[in-house]
Protein backbone atom coordinates (compact mmCIF):
# COMPACT_ATOMS: atom_id res chain seq x y z
CA UNK A 1 0.00 0.00 0.00
CA UNK A 2 2.87 2.35 0.81
CA UNK A 3 6.61 2.40 0.38
CA UNK A 4 8.24 1.87 3.75
CA UNK A 5 11.19 4.02 4.75
CA UNK A 6 12.31 1.60 7.49
CA UNK A 7 14.89 -0.83 6.13
CA UNK A 8 14.56 -3.37 8.94
CA UNK A 9 12.88 -6.64 8.10
CA UNK A 10 9.30 -6.56 9.40
CA UNK A 11 8.37 -8.90 12.22
CA UNK A 12 6.40 -11.95 11.15
CA UNK A 13 2.88 -12.38 12.45
CA UNK A 14 0.81 -15.51 12.85
CA UNK A 15 -2.85 -14.93 13.60
CA UNK A 16 -5.28 -17.69 14.46
CA UNK A 17 -5.11 -18.87 10.85
CA UNK A 18 -2.02 -17.04 9.58
CA UNK A 19 0.99 -18.70 7.99
CA UNK A 20 3.70 -16.09 8.53
CA UNK A 21 6.68 -16.92 10.70
CA UNK A 22 5.92 -15.92 14.30
CA UNK A 23 8.89 -14.53 16.22
CA UNK A 24 6.93 -12.72 18.94
CA UNK A 25 7.77 -13.14 22.58
CA UNK A 26 5.01 -15.13 24.23
CA UNK A 27 4.30 -16.72 27.58
CA UNK A 28 3.14 -20.27 28.23
CA UNK A 29 -0.48 -19.25 27.74
CA UNK A 30 0.16 -18.21 24.17
CA UNK A 31 -0.18 -14.41 24.43
CA UNK A 32 2.14 -12.57 22.01
CA UNK A 33 3.77 -9.28 22.98
CA UNK A 34 4.95 -6.47 20.73
CA UNK A 35 6.17 -2.92 20.69
CA UNK A 36 5.86 -0.71 17.62
CA UNK A 37 8.49 0.88 15.43
CA UNK A 38 7.37 4.09 13.73
CA UNK A 39 8.11 3.73 10.03
CA UNK A 40 7.01 7.24 9.09
CA UNK A 41 4.82 10.13 10.16
CA UNK A 42 2.46 11.91 7.80
CA UNK A 43 0.17 14.92 8.32
CA UNK A 44 -3.20 14.47 10.00
CA UNK A 45 -5.39 16.82 7.96
CA UNK A 46 -7.06 19.50 10.09
CA UNK A 47 -6.08 17.50 13.21
CA UNK A 48 -9.43 15.76 13.26
CA UNK A 49 -11.08 14.49 16.45
CA UNK A 50 -10.58 10.93 15.24
CA UNK A 51 -13.22 8.33 16.02
CA UNK A 52 -12.66 5.91 13.13
CA UNK A 53 -10.06 5.30 10.41
CA UNK A 54 -9.88 3.23 7.20
CA UNK A 55 -7.09 3.16 4.61
CA UNK A 56 -7.17 1.43 1.22
CA UNK A 57 -4.81 1.96 -1.67
CA UNK A 58 -3.40 5.18 -0.26
CA UNK A 59 -6.85 6.68 0.38
CA UNK A 60 -7.99 7.40 3.94
CA UNK A 61 -11.54 7.72 5.23
CA UNK A 62 -11.83 9.25 8.68
CA UNK A 63 -14.76 9.75 11.02
CA UNK A 64 -14.47 12.75 13.31
CA UNK A 65 -16.56 13.42 16.39
CA UNK A 66 -17.99 16.16 18.62
CA UNK A 67 -21.51 17.54 18.42
CA UNK A 68 -21.85 20.17 15.71
CA UNK A 69 -18.46 19.22 14.22
CA UNK A 70 -18.77 15.54 13.29
CA UNK A 71 -17.98 14.53 9.72
CA UNK A 72 -16.92 11.77 7.36
CA UNK A 73 -13.78 12.81 5.47
CA UNK A 74 -11.67 11.39 2.66
CA UNK A 75 -8.09 12.33 1.73
CA UNK A 76 -4.89 10.96 0.25
CA UNK A 77 -2.50 9.57 2.82
CA UNK A 78 0.45 11.95 3.18
CA UNK A 79 -1.39 15.11 2.20
CA UNK A 80 -2.51 17.80 4.63
CA UNK A 81 -5.77 18.65 2.81
CA UNK A 82 -9.17 16.97 2.93
CA UNK A 83 -10.41 16.03 -0.56
CA UNK A 84 -14.06 15.36 0.33
CA UNK A 85 -16.23 15.82 3.38
CA UNK A 86 -19.78 15.03 4.51
CA UNK A 87 -21.04 16.84 7.60
CA UNK A 88 -23.26 15.10 10.12
CA UNK A 89 -26.37 16.71 11.57
CA UNK A 90 -25.42 18.74 14.67
CA UNK A 91 -27.30 16.38 16.98
CA UNK A 92 -25.14 13.42 15.87
CA UNK A 93 -21.70 12.56 17.29
CA UNK A 94 -19.68 10.61 14.70
CA UNK A 95 -17.93 7.42 15.77
CA UNK A 96 -16.34 4.35 14.15
CA UNK A 97 -16.45 3.53 10.45
CA UNK A 98 -15.95 0.47 8.25
CA UNK A 99 -16.21 -0.27 4.55
CA UNK A 100 -18.47 -3.00 3.19
CA UNK A 101 -18.26 -3.11 -0.61
CA UNK A 102 -19.16 0.33 -1.91
CA UNK A 103 -20.65 1.39 1.44
CA UNK A 104 -19.16 3.15 4.43
CA UNK A 105 -20.97 2.44 7.69
CA UNK A 106 -20.58 5.17 10.31
CA UNK A 107 -21.73 4.74 13.89
CA UNK A 108 -22.90 7.48 16.23
CA UNK A 109 -22.17 7.68 19.93
CA UNK A 110 -25.30 7.90 22.05
CA UNK A 111 -27.91 8.42 19.35
CA UNK A 112 -28.26 4.69 18.53
CA UNK A 113 -28.19 5.49 14.83
CA UNK A 114 -25.86 4.24 12.08
CA UNK A 115 -25.32 6.03 8.78
CA UNK A 116 -24.72 4.37 5.42
CA UNK A 117 -22.66 6.43 2.93
CA UNK A 118 -21.53 5.90 -0.64
CA UNK A 119 -17.79 5.29 -0.31
CA UNK A 120 -16.92 7.03 -3.59
CA UNK A 121 -19.12 10.14 -3.36
CA UNK A 122 -19.80 10.41 0.40
CA UNK A 123 -23.46 10.82 -0.46
CA UNK A 124 -25.84 9.56 2.25
CA UNK A 125 -27.79 6.39 1.45
CA UNK A 126 -29.77 5.62 4.58
CA UNK A 127 -29.95 5.85 8.34
CA UNK A 128 -30.70 2.77 10.44
CA UNK A 129 -31.48 2.17 14.09
CA UNK A 130 -28.67 0.68 16.15
CA UNK A 131 -29.01 -1.16 19.45
CA UNK A 132 -26.00 0.13 21.45
CA UNK A 133 -23.70 3.06 21.92
CA UNK A 134 -21.36 3.31 18.95
CA UNK A 135 -17.60 3.41 19.50
CA UNK A 136 -15.59 1.35 16.99
CA UNK A 137 -16.48 -0.87 14.05
CA UNK A 138 -14.57 -2.90 11.46
CA UNK A 139 -15.35 -5.19 8.55
CA UNK A 140 -14.39 -8.85 8.82
CA UNK A 141 -15.19 -11.68 6.36
CA UNK A 142 -18.97 -12.00 6.17
CA UNK A 143 -19.68 -9.64 9.07
CA UNK A 144 -18.90 -6.41 10.82
CA UNK A 145 -17.74 -6.16 14.43
CA UNK A 146 -18.54 -3.28 16.77
CA UNK A 147 -17.44 -2.00 20.18
CA UNK A 148 -19.20 0.22 22.70
CA UNK A 149 -16.47 1.12 25.20
CA UNK A 150 -17.09 -1.93 27.38
CA UNK A 151 -15.39 -5.33 27.29
CA UNK A 152 -17.86 -6.61 24.68
CA UNK A 153 -17.71 -6.84 20.90
CA UNK A 154 -20.79 -7.54 18.80
CA UNK A 155 -20.68 -9.52 15.56
CA UNK A 156 -23.25 -8.10 13.13
CA UNK A 157 -24.87 -8.59 9.75
CA UNK A 158 -22.85 -6.44 7.30
CA UNK A 159 -25.94 -5.29 5.37
CA UNK A 160 -28.30 -4.44 8.23
CA UNK A 161 -26.04 -4.22 11.34
CA UNK A 162 -28.44 -6.55 13.13
CA UNK A 163 -26.56 -8.27 16.01
CA UNK A 164 -25.62 -11.92 15.63
CA UNK A 165 -23.43 -12.67 18.64
CA UNK A 166 -21.85 -10.91 21.63
CA UNK A 167 -18.15 -11.63 22.26
CA UNK A 168 -16.90 -11.17 25.84
CA UNK A 169 -13.27 -10.05 25.69
CA UNK A 170 -10.91 -11.32 28.39
CA UNK A 171 -7.20 -11.29 29.07
CA UNK A 172 -6.36 -14.23 31.35
CA UNK A 173 -9.84 -14.07 32.82
CA UNK A 174 -9.94 -10.27 33.33
CA UNK A 175 -12.32 -8.10 31.35
CA UNK A 176 -10.63 -5.72 28.89
CA UNK A 177 -12.52 -2.45 29.29
CA UNK A 178 -12.54 0.53 26.96
CA UNK A 179 -12.53 -1.31 23.62
CA UNK A 180 -12.60 1.50 21.08
CA UNK A 181 -11.67 1.76 17.39
CA UNK A 182 -11.29 -1.59 15.61
CA UNK A 183 -9.57 -3.02 12.55
CA UNK A 184 -9.17 -6.43 10.93
CA UNK A 185 -6.68 -7.74 8.38
CA UNK A 186 -6.43 -10.76 6.10
CA UNK A 187 -2.92 -11.47 7.43
CA UNK A 188 -4.24 -11.76 11.01
CA UNK A 189 -6.76 -14.53 10.40
CA UNK A 190 -9.63 -14.33 12.88
CA UNK A 191 -8.01 -11.64 15.03
CA UNK A 192 -9.53 -8.16 15.43
CA UNK A 193 -7.31 -5.35 16.71
CA UNK A 194 -8.63 -2.73 19.12
CA UNK A 195 -7.49 0.58 20.52
CA UNK A 196 -8.09 0.47 24.27
CA UNK A 197 -9.33 3.86 25.49
CA UNK A 198 -7.18 5.48 28.14
CA UNK A 199 -4.11 3.44 27.21
CA UNK A 200 -1.46 3.38 24.52
CA UNK A 201 -2.05 -0.33 23.94
CA UNK A 202 -3.55 -2.26 21.06
CA UNK A 203 -5.22 -5.60 21.77
CA UNK A 204 -5.41 -8.47 19.30
CA UNK A 205 -8.62 -10.41 20.01
CA UNK A 206 -9.60 -13.86 18.76
CA UNK A 207 -13.23 -13.41 17.68
CA UNK A 208 -13.97 -17.09 18.10
CA UNK A 209 -13.12 -17.12 21.82
CA UNK A 210 -12.91 -13.51 22.96
CA UNK A 211 -9.40 -14.16 24.26
CA UNK A 212 -6.68 -11.54 23.89
CA UNK A 213 -3.96 -13.20 21.82
CA UNK A 214 -1.73 -10.17 21.20
CA UNK A 215 -0.82 -7.12 23.29
CA UNK A 216 0.95 -4.22 21.60
CA UNK A 217 2.78 -1.52 23.54
CA UNK A 218 2.26 1.43 21.17
CA UNK A 219 3.83 4.13 23.34
CA UNK A 220 6.51 4.79 20.71
CA UNK A 221 3.71 6.08 18.43
CA UNK A 222 2.13 8.35 21.05
CA UNK A 223 1.82 12.11 20.67
CA UNK A 224 1.89 14.29 23.78
CA UNK A 225 -0.84 16.84 24.38
CA UNK A 226 -0.23 18.13 27.88
CA UNK A 227 -3.42 19.06 29.72
CA UNK A 228 -5.77 17.67 27.06
CA UNK A 229 -7.33 14.51 28.46
CA UNK A 230 -9.34 13.94 25.29
CA UNK A 231 -6.28 13.69 23.02
CA UNK A 232 -6.05 9.93 23.42
CA UNK A 233 -4.73 7.40 20.91
CA UNK A 234 -7.72 6.43 18.75
CA UNK A 235 -7.87 5.53 15.09
CA UNK A 236 -6.34 2.27 13.86
CA UNK A 237 -6.34 0.61 10.46
CA UNK A 238 -4.36 -2.43 9.38
CA UNK A 239 -2.28 -2.17 6.22
CA UNK A 240 -1.66 -4.83 3.59
CA UNK A 241 1.85 -5.56 4.83
CA UNK A 242 1.66 -8.09 7.69
CA UNK A 243 2.20 -6.44 11.05
CA UNK A 244 1.72 -2.85 9.84
CA UNK A 245 -0.91 -0.31 10.87
CA UNK A 246 -1.76 3.36 10.78
CA UNK A 247 -2.29 4.87 14.22
CA UNK A 248 -3.43 8.35 15.22
CA UNK A 249 -5.40 10.11 17.93
CA UNK A 250 -7.98 12.77 18.71
CA UNK A 251 -6.60 16.12 17.61
CA UNK A 252 -3.17 14.69 16.83
CA UNK A 253 -0.84 16.46 14.43
CA UNK A 254 0.32 13.27 12.69
CA UNK A 255 -0.71 9.83 11.55
CA UNK A 256 1.92 7.17 12.26
CA UNK A 257 2.65 4.18 10.07
CA UNK A 258 3.93 1.55 12.49
CA UNK A 259 5.31 -1.97 12.39
CA UNK A 260 5.01 -4.64 15.07
CA UNK A 261 8.28 -5.72 16.69
CA UNK A 262 8.31 -8.83 18.94
CA UNK A 263 9.02 -8.16 22.59
CA UNK A 264 8.86 -9.93 25.95
CA UNK A 265 6.17 -8.96 28.43
CA UNK A 266 7.25 -5.68 30.04
CA UNK A 267 4.09 -4.71 31.84
CA UNK A 268 1.94 -5.12 28.73
CA UNK A 269 -0.91 -6.81 30.61
CA UNK A 270 -1.11 -4.20 33.35
CA UNK A 271 -1.23 -1.34 30.86
CA UNK A 272 -3.85 -3.11 28.75
CA UNK A 273 -6.13 -3.71 31.72
CA UNK A 274 -6.00 -0.03 32.73
CA UNK A 275 -8.48 0.93 29.99
CA UNK A 276 -11.36 3.29 30.68
CA UNK A 277 -14.83 2.03 31.46
CA UNK A 278 -17.71 4.11 30.13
Amino acid sequence: MMVSTDLDTPAGYRGSQGAAVDRAGRDNRGVRFYRVRVVRRVPHPERGFTQGLIAEGGVVWESTGLYGRSALRRYELGTDAVAARAELAPELFGEGICRVGDTIWQLTWRERVALRWDAATLEPREQVRYNRQGWGVCAAPGEVVSSDGTSELVRRDPETLEPRKVVHVRCEGSRVLGLNDLTAAAWAGGVVWANVAGTECVAGIDLATGEVTDIVDARAAAERHWGDEQAIMNGITALAEPGEFLLTGKGWRSIRQVRLVPQRDRGHRQRLLAGWSR
